[in-house]
């Protein structure tokens, strides 16, 4: 997709799950430059006077927030980890919010689903997402499939998503997201940003 029109009064940038770790390191991230990408993305956004925002997964000390039947984060507190509650601990140094700029601290996979992201984003008139991070199987999956049915009109940066798996993310990004959401580049999204 090359030409894409957006109305800025109603879009927001969602950067999901945008860890230090993952994001600096995983050779599918490194590999395809989704720091740099990302980075030059939301200098479009703030520029274009969109809502930028960002989510990621933090618990209270003793994980009280999970339940054992939760696979996903049961593990987690079985292992006895330290948790992390404070979000900004663990978002990227590079992606840290501006003034102004919300950030969603998450029990679950999805975004939206026990946050006021969705609160955020009504209050705005938001009803374009643009949606990016780690982990595509992740964050974006889940986050695509709650808002699409929430009706709102999605746009998933392809080159500023990662995961573990670079054949998971492909499958996503070719056959399962385009079914509900428009999959681009990040040159597509900054070319109508500023156009």
């Amino acid at each position: 997709m090359t030409d894409m029109n957006l109305d800025k009064q109603h879009t927001a940038l969602l950067i999901a799950d945008f860890y230090a770790e993952p994001m600096s390191n995983l050779a599918h991230s490194v590999s395809r430059h989704c720091v740099d990408k990302t980075l030059a993305l939301r200098a479009a956004a703030r520029n274009a006077g969109i809502l930028v925002c960002y989510s990621a997964t933090v618990f209270r000390p003793g994980y009280v927030e999970v339940n054992e039947r939760n696979k996903i984060f049961s593990e987690r507190k079985r292992t006895g980890g330290p948790a992390i509650a404070d979000p900004l601990k663990i978002i990227h140094p590079q992606m840290l919010p501006g003034e102004g700029e919300p950030v969603v601290g998450k029990h679950r996979v999805n975004a939206m689903f026990g946050t006021d992201l969705e609160m955020i984003l009504k209050a705005r008139n938001t009803d374009t997402l643009i949606l990016l991070g780690f982990a595509t199987a992740g964050v974006v999956l889940s986050t695509t499939r709650y808002a699409a049915d929430a009706d709102y009109r999605l746009v998933i940066v392809e080159d500023c998503c990662a995961d573990y798996d670079a054949a998971v993310h492909d499958f996503l990004c070719t056959k399962i997201f385009p079914r509900q959401a428009n999959v681009v580049q990040s040159v597509d999204v900054i070319k109508a940003l500023t156009a």
